[in-house]
């Protein structure tokens, strides 16, 4: 069974704080649309404190995720922070006392992830929100595995997952947050929630696959 070493976290969630420095401006224009324009600069802002706190050395993957949480929580305001916060929370605490990431691990990763973004928020999928990213992403790795793929190979369709949920949220009608004020208005733009989540599962997956033996 292919896995990556645990103690390689730091790189994980380095590549986590360039991809949304990267996407910083994308993210804000795509929230200009139906929100108040601030997406990007928020998570940035939040990755980029990450970033300091953690220094150049090594961490475990469960430090590094739970580290980058509870900067979030402490420095988004909004929604955002405490959403992200708990699901990078719990994808670290799922982490814990494992030195080699296997699939399967990673799997409970996922899915501890999602069960504490459940525990304080009620959206759904459809609500035009990361909801609309993270639930197929979770069932997408998990039935990969179900079904005999390797990890690598897992990632792969994670990834996918998430990419086609993102972009299912253009022609959503938003249901939740600033943006369901604007009701038909809201239909046409990509959720920036769901764009950064997608961004961020897609960095982990690409982060992840070569350290994989």
């Amino acid at each position: 069974m292919t896995s990556f070493p645990a103690d390689r976290g730091a790189d994980i969630v380095r590549a986590l704080i360039r991809v949304i420095t990267e996407n910083r401006a994308y993210l804000s224009e795509i929230d200009g649309a139906i929100g108040d324009g601030d997406h990007g600069v928020n998570m940035a802002k939040g990755f980029a404190l990450c970033a300091e706190k953690m220094g150049p050395g090594a961490m475990s993957l469960s430090a590094a995720l739970q580290l980058l949480g509870e900067t979030l929580m402490e420095s988004i305001g909004g929604s955002m922070g405490p959403l992200y916060g708990m699901y990078f929370i719990g994808l670290g605490e799922a982490a814990e006392g494992i030195d080699q990431i296997a699939a399967p691990d990673f799997q409970a990763m996922l899915e501890q992830g999602l069960t504490d973004l459940r525990s304080i928020t009620e959206a759904q999928i459809g609500d035009k929100c990361l909801m609309d990213t993270v639930v197929p992403a979770t069932s997408a790795f998990s039935g990969a595995l179900a079904a005999g793929a390797e990890f690598a190979a897992a990632l792969d369709r994670m990834t996918e997952a998430a990419e086609a949920g993102r972009d299912s949220t253009k022609e959503m009608v938003a249901k939740i947050g600033r943006a369901s004020r604007l009701g038909e208005r809201s239909r046409g733009t990509l959720d920036a929630g769901a764009t950064s989540c997608a961004l961020l599962l897609a960095e982990m997956a690409a982060a992840m696959k070569p350290m994989l033996a």
